[in-house]
């Protein structure tokens, strides 16, 4: 029986599509299925997947584009499977993915998220240790985190003190995801905004530590793009105001502090300061100051 709907929302760099195609093609087991949903108009990528010949990949083509995240949401009403991930059409699954998650949920089936171990890439497929993700490793994510659940306020507290999470990466139950969806107001932050939904629900995250996926980072993403000229900080702040009122109203109050803090977020948008002054000017600068300081 089919568990895992492994989702491909795509729009963008064709060969890097094609290898992570692959690469879910290499996963074991036959409890799985690739659906892809093509959010572009390349003229020979219907041709490449009727060329495949595998009757585990599904793939269509949006009649218009529907830009980031209505394709999530697109790709979430097609999931038919007990679990999914929302996988990004630049990265790669390791072979070892599907084992990884498999024992997790068998490890926790109370999970309704699972975070496995992720290797982070640069656009050449080398490994690629930036800044944000030392960070994220060194001082957000958890120690010993696989041992069990994490759930609630304290986890909602760790992930709005610094998002540590890879969205791409992480298997999602499909019931759950699907109650809430993606906000269509959103379009850099939407996946903290989901895992909040859920948190606020009464969802719990699983934590497994063996590196089975590869996540790749380049200048070209939507939200490297919007962050010099400032327009991610600004949907950012507008979310964390109004999770802080909503925490607040929830009765979390240390996560409601911490969300209207954004002190991560802040902090990254000084870090930003050098390449928002070479690549939008003065304006890109007075967008992170703005944002670090009020």
């Amino acid at each position: 029986m089919s568990r895992f709907e492994i989702l491909l929302p795509y729009y963008g760099d064709v060969a890097l599509m094609q290898d992570a195609v692959r690469s879910v093609l290499a996963q074991d087991g036959d409890d799985w299925r690739l659906t892809v949903v093509d959010d572009g108009r390349e003229p020979d990528v219907p041709g490449w997947f009727e060329s495949l010949g595998d009757d585990r990949v599904r793939y269509f083509r949006n009649d218009e584009n529907l830009g980031v995240t209505g394709n999530f949401n697109r790709c979430v009403e097609l999931a038919e499977y007990e679990y999914l991930t929302l996988m990004g059409c630049d990265d790669l699954m390791h072979p070892n993915y599907l084992r990884v998650v498999r024992e997790a949920v068998e490890r926790f089936p109370a999970a309704t998220m699972v975070q496995p171990g992720v290797r982070v890439i640069g656009s050449d497929g080398e490994p690629f240790d930036t800044l944000v993700d030392r960070t994220k490793r060194k001082l957000y994510a958890p120690k010993d985190a696989g041992r069990e659940l994490l759930a609630g306020e304290e986890l909602a507290v760790s992930l709005l003190r610094g998002n540590w999470l890879y969205f791409p990466s992480i298997c999602w139950r499909t019931e759950s995801i699907r109650k809430f969806g993606f906000r269509a107001d959103l379009g850099v932050i939407q996946d903290l905004a989901l895992v909040i939904d859920l948190l606020v629900d009464g969802a719990s995250l699983a934590v497994a530590s063996e590196e089975c996926f590869s996540y790749r980072r380049h200048a070209e993403s939507e939200s490297s793009a919007k962050a010099y000229t400032g327009a991610r900080f600004g949907e950012a702040k507008r979310f964390f105001v109004e999770t802080a009122d909503r925490l607040g109203a929830h009765g979390w109050a240390q996560a409601a502090r911490v969300s209207r803090l954004h002190l991560s977020s802040r902090l990254h948008a000084l870090t930003l300061l050098p390449g928002a002054a070479k690549h939008a000017g003065r304006p890109g600068v007075n967008a992170m100051l703005r944002h670090a300081v009020r």
